[in-house]
């Protein structure tokens, strides 16, 4: 497709950046549910890389509210911000094995996953999205004030 067909703000651009924030946040809520269902498994193996399971609700509020603002376009800047550096923090911590291809494979996906992140975080949720709702109707209420105000400033 021509850069005008996926635009932002056109039906194509704005439809890619759902898909987009779909597919960016399945890993995060899928695993955050998972956290719930196995809590006693992933407590152990945090612990057993160092980390105190205390912090594991911690990273299954993160991983579902961050991954459902995502999903929903709510506060995306901040949300794929946080979600961005808890991938590179998880990477860091219980993804170091190299050695191996299954390793390497992981470290890269979630590589390329924060890189999506961060591209969120710079660009925001697009056209489909909580956030461009409010910045809307925040526009709606900016420009019929200013409306009202030039009207009874006139009289």
């Amino acid at each position: 497709m021509t850069k005008q067909y996926m635009a932002r703000g056109s039906s194509w651009g704005d439809a890619a950046d759902l898909v987009g924030r779909v597919l960016l946040t399945a890993f995060f809520i899928i695993f955050g549910f998972l956290k719930i269902t196995g809590y006693a498994g992933f407590a152990k193996y945090m612990e057993s890389k160092g980390v105190p399971s205390v912090l594991l609700p911690l990273v299954i509020a993160t991983e579902l509210g961050c991954g459902f603002a995502l999903l929903l376009g709510w506060r995306t800047r901040v949300a794929a911000f946080l979600l961005a550096g808890f991938a590179l923090l998880s990477n860091l911590i219980f993804h170091p094995a190299l050695s191996d291809m299954t390793g390497q494979i992981i470290v890269l996906a979630e590589l390329a996953t924060a890189g999506g992140l961060l591209v969120l975080t710079a660009h925001g949720a697009g056209g489909w999205s909580l956030d461009a709702r409010r910045t809307a109707q925040q526009s709606v209420l900016t420009v019929s004030g200013a409306n009202a105000y030039a009207t009874t400033s006139h009289s």
